[in-house]
């Protein structure tokens, strides 16, 4: 194979898309500055909750679990997480956040937020959840057409006129008091989704978005990567899989099964 045996290899933007980590402790635990690490600061960055404020995380996805622990261990005096999951909430339960089921409160939520927080709402809310959120039929029904259609065909029509499943966006306005952010980390890609602008002007919300720019965190996230590791970043991953096992993790991560959080691809080094 052409290449095989160099003693160099080529990495173009190598200046900004990579950083030099430290000898000694195990690469696992810088392995989440690429995605997890980054993102999750950024959403709780953008949170912008004020000392001894209150955040509300939707989702206890890999993101949203992460957001959990950045804003525990940070100045933030109290943090609520959202989920269904029975494996999610125990595991953000373990690292003494408090924890809301939502299949119990699932037409219920803002109310039962706002009773914890003594009918005010949290300063902030981060929506880890994005348009994977449960509870659009019709949105859920055009995204699956869309599925079905030719690229060509499909992804102009997703493009301009997509529709995303807003429930935890809408929840999340809902739920955060008079004045406070929402910081909107999961993914979105609609471009006719209804907002509901009248909610957010009377409640005068900020809303703070965007695809996470990793460099710009990572000098603040490194100090935290330690052997102490408050972060719990070395035992973060649920499972630790094969290439080979790749369609299985895929799998069991879409339907939320086995306990599944966050899988680490470990593919074998042939000598």
């Amino acid at each position: 194979m052409p290449g095989g045996q160099a003693e160099y290899l080529r990495v173009p933007l190598a200046d900004s898309t990579h950083i030099k980590v430290p000898d000694g402790p195990p690469d696992d635990r810088f392995a989440y500055l690429s995605d997890v690490l980054p993102t999750a600061w950024q959403a709780v960055e953008y949170a912008a909750v004020p000392e001894g404020g209150t955040l509300v995380v939707l989702g206890l996805g890999p993101i949203g679990d992460m957001a959990c622990r950045i804003a525990a261990q940070g100045a933030v005096e109290r943090v609520i997480a959202v989920d269904l999951v029975p494996e999610r909430l125990a595991r953000a339960r373990g690292r003494g956040v408090d924890v809301v089921d939502l299949s119990e409160h699932s037409d219920d939520l803002a109310d039962a937020i706002r009773e914890m927080t003594g009918g005010r709402g949290p300063d902030s809310v981060i929506d880890a959840v994005g348009m994977e959120a449960h509870g659009s039929p019709a949105a859920s029904v055009m995204q699956k057409m869309a599925g079905l259609l030719p690229d060509a065909v499909a992804e102009p029509l997703m493009t301009t006129a997509g529709v995303d499943r807003l429930t935890a966006l809408h929840s999340a306005i809902d739920i955060v008091r008079r004045g406070g952010t929402v910081s909107l980390i999961g993914v979105y890609g609609g471009m006719a989704d209804p907002m509901p602008m009248m909610t957010l002007f009377d409640k005068q919300v900020q809303l703070r978005m965007g695809q996470a720019n990793v460099l710009r965190w990572i000098d603040d996230i490194m100090p935290l990567l330690t052997d102490d590791d408050p972060l719990g970043v070395d035992d973060f991953a649920t499972h630790r899989l094969s290439l080979e096992e790749a369609p299985h993790a895929y799998d069991i991560f879409q339907r939320k099964a086995d306990g599944a959080v966050k899988i680490v691809l470990q593919p074998e080094v042939v000598v």
